[in-house]
């Protein structure tokens, strides 16, 4: 009886043992593998890396010429955006000068090239000089200027859209 008993034993060492066996080689098996799966992302990462480096190589001036392009046209365009505003603020200052501060109920500033009209944080900042306007009452301000009905004079020296006729 005691040989199937044993035989028993010596089956279950060498299924344990075979088992033991074959995990270390899987073990093996994956280390290999993971080895071998680093250094191909290693190869591709330096790869990718070589290769935005020449595109950033080649791109750069490229952008930096686009840039300085879009500037030489974007200047021009701007600038004229900009003074078209500004004349057109000039050219309305006497119309708004006069009727905002009647809207406003500031009848003292009408016409008076200091007057601002503008509120702040619920505030109304008359002018630079009377901040909430003359006292109440007055009928004349000591520091009134009159607004000017003159207008920007126009610069017809670039005469480029004649070239296009």
């Amino acid at each position: 009886m005691d040989d199937w008993q044993q035989d028993w034993f010596k089956t279950f060492e060498t299924i344990a043992d075979d088992i033991s066996h074959l995990f270390e080689d899987i073990g093996r098996d994956i280390a290999e593998a993971t080895d071998v799966l680093l250094n191909f992302s290693e190869e591709v990462a330096e790869d990718v890396g070589n290769a935005l480096t020449q595109i950033d190589e080649v791109l750069a001036p490229k952008l930096d010429q686009l840039d300085e392009q879009m500037s030489e046209w974007l200047d021009p365009v701007l600038q004229a955006v900009f003074g078209l505003g500004t004349a057109i603020d000039q050219a309305v200052e006497p119309v708004t000068h006069t009727v905002e501060p009647w809207l406003n109920e500031h009848p003292v500033c009408v016409g008076c090239r200091h007057y601002h009209g503008q509120e702040y944080g619920g505030t109304m900042l008359v002018c630079g000089m009377h901040p909430y306007g003359v006292l109440d009452g007055a009928d004349s301000c000591p520091d009134k200027e009159g607004v000017t009905w003159s207008f920007p004079t126009m610069d017809h020296s670039d005469r480029s859209y004649e070239e296009n006729e």
